[in-house]
Formats: C-alpha cells, sequence, structure tokens
C-alpha cells in the first residue's frame, strides 16, 4: 500500500463525458495487478452510491490508465486484501503507540 503523507486527489471523466472527483487512499498490488482505492471526494458519506471505488491500472499504448473490475469475485478479493492491509497497518501503528508509552 501507499505511504502517501496527506490526501491525493485525481479527477477522472467516465465514458459519457461525466467528472468525478476522487481521494486516492491506497494502492494493492495482487495477483499480478495493481489496483488503486478511491472515495468519491464530490459526494455526500450519506449517498446510496457513496463507497469504495476501487480500478485496475492497464498500460494502453505504453501508457497508463484506470478500468473498471467487472469480475464481481476480481473486486471482493480486491476489496478483502485492501482492508487486511488496512487493518495490519492499524495494528502495527497501535503496537508501535504502545512500545512507546
Amino acid at each position: 500500500m501507499d505511504e502517501d503523507f496527506g490526501a491525493s486527489y485525481i479527477t477522472i471523466e467516465d465514458d459519457e463525458g461525466n467528472k468525478f472527483e476522487l481521494e486516492h487512499l491506497g494502492t494493492v498490488e495482487l495477483d499480478g495487478g495493481e489496483y488503486m482505492v478511491f472515495l468519491p471526494a464530490d459526494m455526500a458519506e450519506d449517498d446510496p452510491d457513496y463507497g469504495f471505488i476501487i480500478l485496475k491500472v492497464v498500460e494502453v499504448d505504453g501508457e497508463e490508465q484506470f478500468d473498471s473490475v467487472d469480475d464481481d469475485e476480481e473486486l471482493q478479493r480486491v476489496y478483502d486484501y485492501y482492508m487486511e492491509q488496512v487493518f495490519d497497518e492499524d495494528e502495527d501503528e497501535e503496537e508501535d503507540d504502545e512500545e512507546e508509552e
């Protein structure tokens, strides 16, 4: 996962020309693929469509682009792996805090 300092944001455009601002939460590599995890930055948290957005990084004509993950099983594997990483980081930080006391 990323060790970013502060939030980073990107703007993407869908096939219909709609633009969305996304907050990048992390990047994971799994099963030979690279995936980026985002949250919508321009949507209220109580909106029913609010939630994680997972995009696969693919190379097209030598340029990295995002692609949607259409396979539900692949999407679930990436989500589960990302959440494991988040909880592992939280546990590591708690252990470090306890050692400092």
